[in-house]
């Protein structure tokens, strides 16, 4: 399937590894122009990379500034933020929820609100924000990431239908268990928790996926391909779960 993505301009956040390369690299070699964000400068092999750290309260007007400067402006935006440390909701007090709403929250908004305006002026856009799996089912011992990621849903839900008629899309996609530095960090970090072996912890949470097995980076990528296409025009404000077939509902 062809997806009518060559010569799409797209901004892709937290795009030098993990799941935003995996959607940069899925972008790029369906022929879109990509523009990468991370706190490293360093370029990927495939597509360029600007330096910023959404933790910045002036990241956002930054970003912009960048994408105006190299691209103009973009059909595409996949916000993509890196999650917090673990943590239970008891333990989670107000200096690290506040700590955390600028990068996961307040920065992702503020950035789609400043490109959105050229979207709608053009009659086409995708946005996607990827959050977690733990937005429909709250996964143990990530209180911080579950709450945020929650936030981000309501938002993007709200604006969804707002732009909808202006021929911008708005989709969250929510991974489960993909096989990232990340999940094998959290996943370490839950074992020497529990006391025992990663090896150990990471198997029996395959075991409870009904495919088996963790997803791979590529998959998920080929779904944010996917929504991000002009061939997914009529799909939006869709949660859409990456997790093989993990959540019930």
């Amino acid at each position: 399937m062809d997806l009518e993505l060559t010569g799409k301009r797209a901004l892709v956040i937290g795009a030098s590894r993990g799941l935003g390369a995996a959607i940069a690299q899925e972008l790029r070699a369906e022929g879109a122009e990509v523009l990468g964000v991370s706190r490293t400068p360093t370029d990927a092999p495939d597509y360029p990379m600007i330096a910023a750290d959404l933790a910045s309260p002036d990241a956002a007007q930054n970003i912009a500034e960048a994408v105006q400067e190299r691209m103009g402006s973009v059909d595409i935006l996949v916000n993509n933020c890196g999650g917090p440390a673990p943590s239970g909701a008891q333990d989670t007090d107000a200096a690290m929820l506040l700590a955390a709403v600028q990068p996961m929250l307040l920065s992702i908004t503020e950035l789609t609100r400043a490109l959105l305006p050229a979207m709608r002026s053009a009659g086409f856009g995708r946005i996607m924000t990827v959050t977690s799996a733990g937005v429909r089912e709250p996964i143990a011992g990530l209180a911080l990431s579950n709450t945020l990621r929650s936030a981000v849903h309501a938002w993007m839900k709200t604006l969804a239908k707002e732009v909808a008629a202006d021929g911008v899309t708005v989709n969250m996609l929510m991974p489960g268990q993909i096989d990232t530095d990340r999940l094998r960090s959290l996943h370490g970090a839950f074992a020497q928790r529990m006391g025992v072996e990663p090896e150990t912890m990471m198997a029996k949470a395959a075991e409870g996926i009904p495919m088996g097995r963790f997803g791979t980076p590529r998959e998920f990528g080929a779904v944010a391909a996917f929504l991000a296409s002009p061939r997914a025009s009529y799909v939006t404000g869709l949660e859409v779960p990456v997790d093989g077939g993990f959540l019930k509902s």
